[in-house]
């Protein structure tokens, strides 16, 4: 496989972004997202009033296939008193894992991060996901032994 191209999204990406985001949802044995999310994440990503503390990088092969994304928000430490990346969604289609486009993807956001300001980046994985918990540590990143709820409301 020929260098991978990270770019940040553009709406055209939309439809090829949610078919991956329903593939991740079923890898990690989750809900599939509600009916709507293109709908749903067009306005806050793309729109005339996007929110800047978001963006989604996504992961284009030779042939300009989509094969992978990253989610990201700008979020705030209360104990740092900083400011922090988040990657909500590191997903590449199975496929085309073991090639090196992980890392091709955290070299991505960790440049994001940086031109951003931001000194630290922080993400989750389930326990279960070996592979991406071996993947992280190769990284050098450490894991924090805190559980993460949801409330819906």
């Amino acid at each position: 496989m020929t260098a991978p191209r990270i770019r940040t999204a553009v709406a055209a990406d939309l439809p090829r972004i949610v078919e991956l985001v329903h593939e991740h949802a079923a890898y990690e044995k989750a809900a599939p997202p509600a009916p709507g999310l293109a709908e749903r994440l067009a306005p806050l990503l793309f729109g005339p009033e996007a929110d800047p503390d978001l963006r989604v990088l996504v992961v284009e092969t030779e042939g300009r296939a989509l094969v992978g994304y990253a989610a990201l928000s700008t979020e705030f430490a209360f104990w740092d008193g900083c400011r922090y990346l988040h990657m909500d969604c590191l997903y590449l289609a199975a496929a085309t894992r073991g090639q090196g486009l992980g890392t091709a993807v955290m070299d991505a956001v960790r440049a994001y991060a940086e031109s951003r300001g931001l000194s630290q980046v922080q993400w989750q994985t389930p326990e279960w996901n070996e592979g991406a918990v071996r993947f992280y540590d190769r990284l050098g990143a450490r894991s924090r032994g805190k559980l993460r709820f949801t409330w819906d409301l």
